[in-house]
């Protein structure tokens, strides 16, 4: 299983250069996983963090809370949880930018981890005959739903869950649906709490009132993170400059003169490119002849071609 995530990495070497947090994602959850013996008196084992609502309610435990999501019970929870990273964090990281991907994970960790304890504690006080409070749970599964939920949120498209066609805003609850009939085991409160904090998450985004606590605060902790890790992204040595690209899936009307919105995955290109840079679809609306593009962005016909080999090099 391990050689297969190895192979998944090495396969997006190139798009993984530009995506720094999900190369440090990757590697903290593959780290913790495998333990090595030079840092295995840092890392603590699995047995000190599992998610456990008992645990954490009656002792305060935070460590079980802030830490259980970047432990695995096995490689093949390991690699399927990671592959399912790699390409949803290529894809969002790409289009938000690093340091409000990093954001965006930090609040959905949260988030996801404090539904899924509300979720358990309710079905406490309402007597549920199945004892929740007292499972253990790891993985970074109600993450990625939180992620998927965000992916899919504006894409008008469909998108393929195990050979089922459905909408892309619907593939989460798909998914949550196909898991629980294949493995009945796993935590489904904690993948229906990393749902909830996605669909959370796009209503506080979204808000535009400036009166709202929660919506203030999780702005005001991405503006104090967003510093250190933009400090963190500039020291990376194999840090590559965007020449083309930097928009947006689905968040805002595409309004600027020099880029065009992609019809299939809403990712807004600029105007140089003629096929879509996230999903490769042909441009649909009119082209701008190249040397009209030339004068327009004061580009020779030769830079314009240096710096299209340079982008896809």
């Amino acid at each position: 299983m391990l050689p297969l995530l190895a192979y998944q990495v090495v396969s997006q070497y190139y798009r993984l250069q530009r995506n720094p947090i999900t190369v440090g994602l990757l590697a903290t959850n593959t780290l913790i996983h495998l333990r090595p013996n030079f840092l295995r008196h840092i890392i603590p084992s699995i047995d000190d963090v599992w998610f456990n609502a008992h645990l954490i309610l009656k002792h305060k435990d935070l460590k079980r809370f802030l830490l259980s999501p970047f432990y695995h019970v096995g490689d093949p929870h390991l690699v399927y949880n990671m592959i399912s990273l790699l390409w949803k964090g290529i894809q969002l990281e790409t289009s938000m930018g690093s340091i409000e991907f990093a954001s965006m994970v930090s609040a959905l960790l949260v988030m996801s981890q404090g539904i899924t304890l509300l979720l358990i504690k309710s079905l406490l006080v309402f007597n549920y005959d199945r004892p929740y409070y007292y499972e253990y749970s790891v993985g970074f599964s109600g993450v990625l739903f939180a992620m998927k939920v965000v992916l899919g949120s504006q894409a008008e498209s469909y998108t393929y869950l195990h050979g089922i066609r459905v909408p892309s805003s619907h593939a989460a609850w798909l998914e949550l649906i196909l898991i629980q009939m294949v493995s009945p085991g796993v935590s489904f409160l904690g993948h229906l709490g990393g749902i909830l904090a996605g669909l959370l998450f796009l209503r506080l985004k979204g808000t535009n009132s400036g009166s709202d606590l929660l919506t203030l605060l999780i702005r005001r902790a991405g503006q104090i993170l967003s510093r250190p890790l933009g400090f963190f992204c500039r020291l990376n040595p194999f840090r590559q400059r965007r020449i083309f690209g930097g928009g947006t899936v689905g968040s805002r009307p595409a309004t600027s003169i020099d880029t065009w919105r992609c019809q299939a995955c809403t990712f807004d290109n600029s105007g140089l490119l003629s096929i879509c840079e996230m999903c490769g679809t042909d441009r649909q609306d009119r082209v701008l002849p190249l040397h009209h593009l030339s004068r327009q962005f004061d580009l020779t016909r030769e830079e314009v071609r240096r710096r299209r080999l340079e982008r896809f090099g």
